[in-house]
């Protein structure tokens, strides 16, 4: 009997007997594609596993293989670990590729063969860019192949200690009719990929493509099915890459590593916060830092305000790497509790270096880069500012307050504005620590 075809939301996943113009279940319009419905597998009655009691099983140490990088290792949560499976995603020319092919380099050079798939480049294309970066290990093996069968016969053959598909969405299997990158084959080759993973103890890297909203394109699944989801973060006008870790089963989630595109490809960052206050101006108002904290590293960058009169009716709130929203809240606190006049004022907030920040801690930090240039009067260059500000114009306690200002510290701030909330927990020495309530109390010790 012929199987009758199913229509596949290319977003979400979702199937439908019939062809319709918007998903009912994500709401995307034309994502309905045309799939034969894959044929079941069948399983033994009862599976190969059997219950254990969780009091039996013991839990050894994770053995994990360095990749040579330690920014790297650390996003990983301190190496490789065997038989995971890693997904890292990312926009279009951030460095995905590069850092994959530095990685794969050091992996083989200490532990053996290592295999790297690449379904859209040449041998030849990631030779030219592996010589200008002084990649040319022996045990590097180039594989260009879409498909997923034949990836699986030569990793058969030659046992690699790690493997790198790049990327899942050019992949196909032969057992699907559907097209590579679609919702059933990026589901299917993954879910092979995963097994082999998981039988073998093989390492595997998949590299994934992004949409325009920045999530890893293809099925929701693909993120649910891998062990560990790593982002690329940048903008192509700054030289600075951010590896996020926003799932992890074997370490700390929203861990991150920091690296400097060069020409010689991706260069470890060891102390970021002195690279990103390196050309901080001296006595310029609308300039603060604040410590933002990036998984159990902290991060110190400046942010930058500019309050000026609005030529329109309208003024501007424009925001660069904080929310917009969270700079609208924190203007009408700072109008209605502390009595600024922002009504006809352009708003610009910037953080330099081209970092995202969006936790609370910075909203003190906000607040007082935005006072600094209405009032035009720069606040101490040796001054830290830290706080979340509620509605009300409190000043609220934030967590590891002394991680943040023992790394200020090293970098010579020797003052610190921080919530009277965190001042009993505090065991720092020898710094002049300013407790605050509330945000007139924090503006009233800046200027």
């Amino acid at each position: 009997m012929k199987s009758k075809p199913l229509f596949t939301c290319q977003k979400c996943g979702y199937q439908s007997p019939k062809w319709l113009g918007k998903c009912p279940d994500c709401g995307a319009w034309n994502s309905l594609v045309e799939e034969l419905p894959v044929k079941g597998r069948q399983t033994p009655e009862g599976g190969s596993a059997s219950p254990v009691s969780i009091h039996s099983v013991t839990a050894g140490d994770v053995q994990r293989i360095s990749c040579g990088i330690s920014e790297f290792d650390r996003v990983l949560g301190g190496g490789l670990v065997e038989g995971s499976l890693v997904l890292i995603g990312g926009d279009p020319g951030i460095g995905k590729s590069t850092i994959l092919l530095q990685v794969m380099n050091n992996l083989a050079r200490v532990h053996g063969p290592v295999l790297y798939v690449s379904g859209e480049e040449s041998a030849q294309q990631i030779r030219l860019r592996g010589s200008r970066m002084g990649v040319g290990e022996k045990e590097l093996f180039l594989l260009p192949e879409t498909s997923l069968e034949a990836i699986l016969s030569h990793v058969k053959k030659m046992k690699p200690r790690v493997l790198v598909v790049d990327s899942i969405q050019t992949v196909f299997t032969a057992a699907l009719e559907s097209a590579p990158g679609s919702v059933s084959q990026v589901r299917e080759t993954a879910g092979r990929l995963m097994v082999l993973a998981k039988s073998t103890g093989l390492p595997v890297f998949l590299v994934g493509h992004v949409t325009k909203d920045g999530s890893i394109a293809g099925p929701r699944v693909l993120e649910h099915m891998v062990d560990t989801v790593l982002y690329f973060e940048g903008d192509a006008t700054h030289s600075f890459r951010i590896l996020r870790a926003v799932k992890n089963r074997f370490g700390s989630t929203n861990e991150i590593g920091i690296f400097e595109m060069k020409e010689e490809g991706l260069s470890e960052v060891k102390n970021p916060s002195e690279l990103f206050l390196i050309e901080r101006p001296v006595g310029v108002s609308g300039s603060v830092v604040v410590a933002a904290l990036e998984g159990t590293r902290p991060l110190l960058v400046e942010l930058q305000a500019l309050v000026t009169g609005s030529p329109f009716g309208v003024p501007r709130r424009t925001t660069t790497g904080v929310d917009h929203n969270r700079l609208a809240l924190l203007v009408a606190v700072l109008e209605k509790k502390v009595g600024l006049n922002m009504t006809g004022q352009d708003i610009f907030i910037n953080v330099a270096g081209g970092v995202k920040l969006n936790e609370p801690a910075i909203d003190l930090g906000i607040v007082a880069a935005v006072a600094s240039s209405h009032l035009d009067k720069s606040i101490d260059q040796q001054t830290l500012v830290l706080g979340e500000v509620g509605l009300a114009g409190e000043v609220r306690a934030i967590v590891h307050p002394e991680l943040r200002m023992k790394e200020a510290a090293k970098l010579g701030f020797k003052r610190f504005v921080v919530p009277a909330g965190n001042l009993k927990h505090l065991k720092i020495k020898d710094m002049e620590i300013i407790g605050v309530k509330s945000v007139e109390e924090a503006l009233e010790n800046l200027f």
